[in-house]
């Protein structure tokens, strides 16, 4: 581990990051505003302004824009959530200003052309077709629809006729009420001058007087089910509201995963395929911004043992509290802190999950981890486990 940063800058940003010997860095500018922010009429506003930032500036194109990271052998990508849109960019550290200078001038400059508009939002009605094509991932959407109440839970892409809607000047428009600096998080994982950065983002954004305000998050528990043809796979999804992250039950619920459906050697692998047959892929994941929180268990099955799958789930789940003890709780633990010292070893890994616990509330519980895992009871983990509400998502062959 470096040496942690952190620093309100005079613009209202927070720059955060790990000062790292090697000389590779990874920069992140996340904007504190997602699909969490969006009216069901205009769902994937965030996603399009995501697109469009990266079509060209007042100075330079896409091919520009591209380009000049790329040739000195670095990434360059950006991803929206629902709480938060991040712009970054993996460099060799000798270049760290050069790719600076591309994401201050793509976040101050966006020319957000009329052509490329109509175009982009072409690209992305074929995205959304592209994730509807691939009922492993849709199914994804479809938990969340049955977790939450509009706008929520109509997904971060947004639809159809949600996109088809936008028009470039209400986008544009929007974009300059939702990019304020003062929502800015600024990670940085490497080989930096950190003072030297805060002085020249102090410099290159000027704050403004746009404030945002999150969509009421309503929870609810349905079963979906959707019946595609063309398929010959059922994919389930199993899910529960989750505690909110960095709270004491987040990590305990972490330790029960880790125990109950996190790798080939948790209880649900061994029982629903190992055991039993049923399945080739079975994966578990936390979902967690700030104002949400979810956890979902995914299994590629066969139509008619969806029901069967069901009530394994749930047995494996009421077992915790008869069967888990404290040699179990110890092992899941040990293999929490063992998984984040290897993720932590991918510089944009690191960067990533600072932005998320800044936004959840500070960036330095980052380094807290292996502390608050250590901490959590069995007992805890026991009482997590006693599953009452539950929502479903299914999408299977017809």
């Amino acid at each position: 581990m470096g040496k942690f940063y952190k620093k309100k800058l005079r613009n209202g940003m927070v720059l955060i990051g790990e000062k790292r010997d090697l000389d590779v860095v990874s920069v992140g500018i996340a904007n504190r505003f997602g699909g969490a922010f969006e009216d069901e009429k205009i769902k994937g506003i965030a996603h399009v302004i995501e697109h469009m930032v990266f079509t060209g500036t007042k100075t330079r194109t896409h091919e520009d824009i591209s380009r000049e990271i790329e040739k000195k052998g670095g990434i360059l990508n950006a991803f929206t959530a629902n709480e938060l849109t991040n712009f970054w960019f993996k460099l060799p550290s000798e270049h760290l200003f050069a790719g600076l200078d591309i994401l201050i001038d793509m976040l101050n400059n966006p020319r957000f052309d009329e052509k490329k508009f109509e175009k982009e939002k072409k690209v992305i009605l074929e995205e959304i077709k592209m994730y509807h094509d691939s009922p492993e991932r849709d199914v994804y959407r479809l938990i969340e629809e049955a977790l939450y109440e509009k706008p929520m839970g109509v997904g971060i892409i947004g639809t159809k006729e949600s996109v088809s809607s936008l028009k470039r000047d209400f986008v544009f428009k929007y974009f300059k009420e939702h990019y304020n600096p003062e929502n800015f998080i600024v990670a940085i994982v490497g080989n930096a001058d950190f003072d030297k950065v805060g002085n020249y983002l102090e410099k290159s954004f000027k704050p403004n007087k746009a404030k945002l305000k999150i969509k009421e998050i309503k929870k609810r528990n349905l079963r979906l089910k959707e019946e595609r043809e063309g398929i010959d796979q059922a994919h389930l999804i199993f899910a529960v509201h989750a505690p909110i992250a960095d709270t004491k039950d987040y990590y305990a619920f972490q330790v029960l995963d880790a125990y109950l459906a996190e790798g080939m050697s948790s209880k649900m692998f061994l029982k629903i395929r190992e055991e039993l047959g049923l399945a080739y892929a079975i994966k578990s994941s936390l979902n967690a911004e700030k104002n949400y929180s979810y956890y979902g268990i995914y299994v590629g099955t066969m139509k008619d043992k969806v029901e069967q799958v069901k009530k394994l789930i749930l047995e494996e789940f009421a077992k915790v509290g008869k069967e888990m003890k404290e040699k179990d709780l110890n092992e899941s633990k040990t293999r929490l802190i063992g998984l984040r010292k290897v993720s932590s070893e991918e510089s944009t890994n690191v960067m990533n999950v600072l932005v998320y616990e800044e936004l959840a509330g500070d960036a330095r519980e980052f380094y807290e981890y292996e502390k608050r895992i250590k901490a959590v009871k069995l007992e805890d983990v026991k009482r997590l486990s006693k599953i009452i509400k539950y929502s479903t998502a299914e999408i299977v062959p017809k």
